[in-house]
């Protein structure tokens, strides 16, 4: 197991009181495994992420644990954490277009974050420009200032120097949201590439797009009001989604070829809960359509807080206290399966997805984790 996290809270400090962000998360990630984060805005995914590298000062560090590859990350301490960030555990923010410094010249800028960690350049020229030329740059960017590079030109950049030590763990935050559709594919198949080529030895990914995460990760993790909603293999949670509220979210998305007049798009009604005032239980949005009131009723445990994730098929995690029934053989398939058919013919011919190593090949030997 590359990654282990174990009922991790991390709050934020505000003038108003502490914001509970994340409310016992835990989950794992093996070795070699893309692990999809989806959610709406709000959730707690870019928290998470941060909270694995120990990126923004305003967060306290409540109570859990993170493994990574058997050591324990000291996720409370900024300063003990420098020691692991870029060559254990690495980050692409999710403000990748502006994280480097208007001021220096890319080739400085790469020099000194690797002298910050002890290694020189001259070391490791030779990969780094095998990895540009990778990305599709010219050796020629790292004489560049950032302002020169297009968007999609300064995220391939990033995306080179966070792995360039080879971290034994990624965060990719947003990557894609500010991109078009080419670039993003361009995008999405590097990440994939970069775990093939043993550059990084896990990676999870955070996004609001179910489609992208569909098309490049062995398995997908839906959070809501800071807790893990579901965990599956990609192909069972879009095929057959335990949770009602993942079931809201594929509903959500727009199938292509189908009209208007034939399904409706349904979108989720209220608004995310406020961390600020936690809910006794798993929040809903309301007015609550019939699903999410029986996961209120579900969630709740004696003493308060959110029932944990508990099995319901192989390798599918939910917090949703009921358990839900295979769709029978022969019955006519789910919105949520029509749209995954729907979106396969846009990226499945991906060199991403035929590598042994990765896909739902992956996804089938990865030990599930709760």
């Amino acid at each position: 197991m590359s990654l282990r996290v174990d009922n991790l809270k991390v709050w934020y400090r505000t003038l108003r009181g502490d914001v509970q962000a994340l409310d016992g998360v835990s989950f794992g990630v093996a070795d070699g495994e893309l692990v999809g984060l989806a959610g709406e805005s709000g959730c707690g995914k870019s928290t998470l992420g941060k909270s694995l590298i120990r990126l923004d000062g305003r967060m306290r560090h409540v109570g859990g644990s993170v493994e990574l590859d058997g050591k324990e990350l000291p996720i409370g301490d900024d300063l003990a954490m420098n020691r692991f960030r870029f060559k254990e555990v690495s980050i692409i923010p999710q403000y990748a277009m502006s994280a480097m410094n208007p001021t220096r010249r890319i080739g400085t800028l790469v020099a000194e974050l690797l002298e910050s960690r002890g290694v020189g350049l001259a070391g490791v020229r030779d990969e780094l420009l095998r990895r540009l030329e990778l990305v599709g740059l010219d050796p020629e960017v790292l004489d560049r200032y950032p302002i020169e590079l297009s968007g999609g030109m300064k995220q391939r950049m990033v995306m080179v120097i966070s792995t360039l030590l080879n971290p034994s763990l990624l965060i990719a935050d947003e990557v894609t949201s500010a991109l078009d559709v080419s670039t993003q594919k361009a995008v999405a198949e590097t990440l994939v590439d970069f775990r093939d080529r043993h550059y990084v030895k896990s990676t999870i990914i955070i996004s609001h797009d179910l489609s992208l995460v569909y098309q490049i990760a062995d398995s997908i993790i839906v959070m809501y009001a800071g807790r893990l909603a579901e965990r599956a293999p990609t192909d069972a949670l879009v095929a057959t989604p335990r949770h009602p509220y993942t079931r809201l979210l594929l509903s959500a998305l727009p199938e292509v070829g189908v009209r208007y007049g034939t399904r409706r798009l349904e979108g989720i009604p209220g608004s995310p809960p406020v961390a600020a005032r936690p809910a006794n239980g798993l929040p809903v949005p309301g007015p609550l359509p019939a699903g999410l009131r029986q996961v209120r009723r579900t969630a709740r445990v004696p003493g308060g807080g959110a029932r944990p994730l508990r099995r319901l098929l192989e390798g599918v995690l939910t917090c949703c206290g009921s358990r839900a029934s295979p769709r029978p053989t022969g019955s006519a398939p789910s919105a949520a399966a029509s749209w995954s058919r729907s979106t396969t013919s846009t990226w499945r011919s991906a060199p991403a997805r035929s590598s042994p190593s990765s896909g739902r090949a992956a996804a089938a030997r990865a030990p599930s984790a709760g």
